[in-house]
């Protein structure tokens, strides 16, 4: 999960994902739309009997305040909360298991913020079902395979993995980019990643006001989104002062023509 602000348990539910698929948090900064939910989702956790440990990655000054609110409100919890300080101003792989990294994105906001990059690592490659057959490759060899051995024949004959699989499947990437001003080098951190989020709370006529705040236009977001030739951008962090957001979204396409305007609910596949 990403940022965990109020109502986020409202939201888990109605999106019908299971508590306990939630093994990290990562938050971006200490504003209270970003981070206000995540001691009551901990709590609600802990009704829930929820015995794995949950990891939080953050900026430092959080650990004061999450210890606080654990101490309590969450005292005889039946899981660890491991907190894991992040430096947000640089870009640094803070996450990383078997098939996936997150790693930090600076911003600019009027606190320390920073966004993040989910990259999957490479897949194996898929051997050939008729190569099986064909070559009688021994059922124990086929993970060795899939990792790019060859396979040689009874006979001698060396079949070369080229030959016996096909390419792994192509890896996805999204990047999260939270409250921040517009950053002209940004797009350098986000080069053809498949989805990216970039807050776009004001059009351009007031980039002014935009600027004082350390906020984005949908214009600006948009041209991150072109410079890094990602696949498409979402926009979302939108002021109150829109009935709607229909100003945002055209200004943004007349830069870059894959722009979505996010909303509560909203599925997106990252491709």
């Amino acid at each position: 999960m990403v940022d965990c602000g109020e109502g986020t348990q409202i939201s888990l539910r109605r999106s019908r994902v299971r508590f306990t698929k939630l093994q990290a948090i990562f938050i971006s900064h200490l504003h209270g739309d970003h981070c206000f939910g995540l001691i009551g989702l901990i709590s609600t956790f802990g009704m829930l009997g929820r015995t794995a440990p949950l990891h939080v990655y953050a900026p430092e000054d959080l650990r004061t305040i999450l210890n606080e609110q654990l101490s309590l409100f969450c005292q005889g919890l039946g899981f660890e909360v491991v907190f894991h300080p992040v430096d947000t101003g640089l870009s640094k792989v803070v996450y990383e298991d078997r098939s996936l990294t997150v790693s930090t994105i600076p911003l600019d906001h009027r606190i320390p913020c920073c966004g993040y990059l989910f990259k999957e690592k490479p897949g194996r490659r898929h051997i050939l079902r008729d190569m099986i057959d064909c070559y009688e490759i021994l059922i124990s060899q086929i993970d060795n395979i899939k990792d790019g051995a060859d396979w040689t024949t009874p006979e001698g004959e060396v079949i070369s993995n080229s030959r016996l699989t096909a390419p792994p499947d192509s890896t996805r990437s999204y990047a999260y980019c939270s409250d921040t001003r517009y950053i002209p080098d940004l797009y350098k951190l986000l080069k053809n990643v498949n989805v990216l989020y970039h807050e776009s709370t004001y059009t351009q006529e007031c980039s002014d006001r935009a600027r004082l705040y350390y906020h984005s236009t949908a214009q600006q977001a948009a041209m991150v989104a072109r410079d890094a030739h990602v696949n498409k951008l979402l926009l979302g962090h939108y002021s109150a002062r829109y009935e709607n957001e229909a100003g945002l979204l055209s200004e943004a396409r007349a830069i870059f023509a894959e722009s979505y305007l996010s909303d509560e609910g909203m599925t997106v596949k990252v491709l």
